[in-house]
């Protein structure tokens, strides 16, 4: 095998379609730019974007979309040898309408099924992932099979080596509540997270570090204050819990004892979509380097201060030499 990657990240994958004009409704929109997307592949390309060797684990449709995928993956220098197609479903595809500062809706079209939860845990290259350096897994992969039984396994087969992290990405829609990002899912809110609850449970038993913010954490823990969400999360497994909390910042609590809170950076908002997986990323880069929670906390925020300071989310991503140039700004 060759040298173990950095980063190997499972799950979601897909086009995004994002607005051309800002503060127009869907309805009204003329123009579009078409962009790679799916979390877990943001966050490939965000720790690429760092000087990281990154990966997917993911799977397109049999078709045009599918092709592009691959193309952006290959151009943002992220493997694609682990995703593959598949013949029955199309390549997901997303749209958002942009009302800045803090209103972004996502309509994701994943019907009858996405590829991405097409897994299949033969499918697996278990050597790889056992050696991954980070190895990052998503909430929206727990939420069908075969997809399920797949992450499951590939949690199995890296034991709690290394660095394991569980991105706990609720998506009430995935799960049988309302709306597309994370959100209370409606009326039908408690019966999904019940629904997800033990699976986030279980994944939660092999993850060393999880991260959401507070809607995410109440999906695992019941619980939506941020330190007790934090706490929580330790006893169920996590070696490091990190709680994003919007215009209050980021809580980063380790079992060891040490804590970091760190007030959000402030910049225009163009789109708030990518500010997420960019902090992912970000948080990889500086797990591997050692950082002390503090400054690894402070860099994440950054990198996904500017991503939402600019249109598209994997594009978008920011380089070393951006944050750097970010931070000495400040």
């Amino acid at each position: 095998m060759t040298e173990p990657y950095d980063l190997i990240t499972m799950g979601r994958i897909g086009v995004d379609l994002y607005p051309l004009q800002t503060g127009v409704p869907l309805a009204q929109v003329e123009t579009f730019g078409k962009f790679l997307g799916g979390s877990a592949t943001n966050v490939a390309v965000a720790a690429a974007r760092l000087g990281r060797r990154s990966a997917v684990i993911s799977r397109t449709g049999s078709d045009p979309f599918g092709d592009y995928v691959h193309q952006a993956l290959r151009d943002f220098g992220v493997d694609d040898r682990w995703v593959t197609p598949v013949d029955a479903h199309p390549t997901p595809v997303t749209f958002c309408e942009i009302f800045p500062p803090d209103d972004f809706p996502l309509y994701f079209y994943r019907r009858p099924k996405a590829p991405d939860l097409v897994i299949h845990p033969e499918e697996l290259d278990r050597d790889a992932i056992a050696a991954a350096r980070i190895f990052w897994i998503t909430g929206t992969g727990l939420c069908e099979e075969p997809s399920r039984s797949a992450t499951l396994a590939a949690l199995e087969a890296r034991a709690r080596t290394g660095t394991t992290v569980f991105d706990l990405d609720w998506r009430p829609m995935f799960w049988g509540g309302e709306g597309g990002a994370s959100g209370d899912g409606g009326a039908s809110g408690a019966a999904a997270m019940a629904t997800a609850r033990p699976y986030y449970e279980a994944a939660l038993r092999y993850a060393t570090v999880a991260v959401g913010n507070v809607d995410e954490a109440e999906v695992a823990t019941g619980l939506r204050d941020p330190e007790a969400c934090a706490r929580a999360l330790l006893d169920m497994g996590a070696e490091l819990a990190v709680i994003k909390q919007g215009p209050k910042g980021v809580l980063a609590v380790h079992r060891d004892g040490r804590t970091a809170e760190v007030p959000p950076t402030p910049v225009e908002v163009v789109n708030g979509l990518g500010a997420g997986d960019s902090f992912g990323g970000s948080l990889c880069h500086g797990l591997l380097a050692g950082w002390d929670l503090e400054p690894m906390m402070r860099y994440a925020n950054a990198a996904g201060a500017i991503v939402a300071s600019r249109l598209a989310c994997s594009s978008a991503m920011p380089t070393a030499d951006e944050v750097d140039a970010f931070l000495a700004g400040r």
